[in-house]
């Protein structure tokens, strides 16, 4: 399996928000976000081959039973399935990071942490090339496939928001679902990966958390150590 990058952080986003974790993040993805904070492992993917043997062992190295697995897409790794497996085997708890894009069809996750993307996300033809816009905008959400993961895990919508704007397209996106979503499992992230962009969208993204029952979420790992890979 292709793997960009693992390492012993603790969670930055979501509920699971501080939780001592170990992060294996699989290089390749199937869209291109035109704010990508990981290009490394979507844009232009690099990594290395590493055997399950060789995943498992850094994984248990650690004393958290706390495991995240994120991309890039980690639908599109060869293998995923026999990994998520070896450590549903191990005792782990296993969090999902992913767009939705990929229907899960069975594999072993206790969170799944699904980041559908809006529009703001598309890249343009200049910056990704026609084939890649057009793709990346075909792509990018998939009603039926939020769906099925909702129905098949303990979930969480996490949304990056980079205006006000964007607000109606994330109702109008939980709202295509077709499951009935809690609010308090609808998260919104401000976009940015700086210290600076955060606090400038932080406060009134707090608001509009007031105001629907969504939760906000912050990115602790900008927070702490700014935007440095294996954090």
């Amino acid at each position: 399996m292709l793997i960009s990058e693992t390492f012993y952080s603790v969670q930055g986003e979501g509920s699971l928000v501080g939780v001592p974790s170990v992060f294996v993040r699989t290089s390749g993805c199937n869209l291109r976000c035109t704010w990508c904070d990981t290009p490394y492992a979507s844009w232009k993917p690099e990594g290395t081959e590493m055997s399950m043997q060789e995943i498992m062992a850094i994984v248990q190295r650690e004393p958290t039973r706390f495991v995240v697995v994120t991309g890039g897409e980690p639908m599109v790794a060869k293998g995923m399935p026999e990994l998520l497996a070896r450590l549903r085997a191990a005792g782990k708890h296993i969090t999902i990071e992913t767009a939705g894009t990929i229907a899960p069809e069975g594999v072993a996750c206790d969170l799944a942490s699904i980041s559908p993307k809006l529009a703001h996300s598309t890249p343009s033809e200049e910056k990704a090339g026609k084939a890649w816009a057009e793709k990346h905008e075909r792509t990018r959400l998939q009603p039926e496939v939020l769906r099925a993961w909702c129905t098949a895990y303990d979930y969480q919508l996490k949304f990056v928001v980079a205006t006000e704007a964007d607000v109606a397209e994330v109702r109008a996106v939980v709202d295509s679902i077709g499951v009935p979503v809690p609010p308090e499992k609808v998260l919104l992230m401000p976009e940015g990966i700086t210290q600076e962009a955060l606090r400038a969208r932080q406060t009134w993204l707090v608001d509009v958390c007031k105001r629907t029952g969504w939760r906000y979420s912050p990115r602790l790992h900008i927070d702490l150590f700014g935007n440095k890979r294996g954090t």
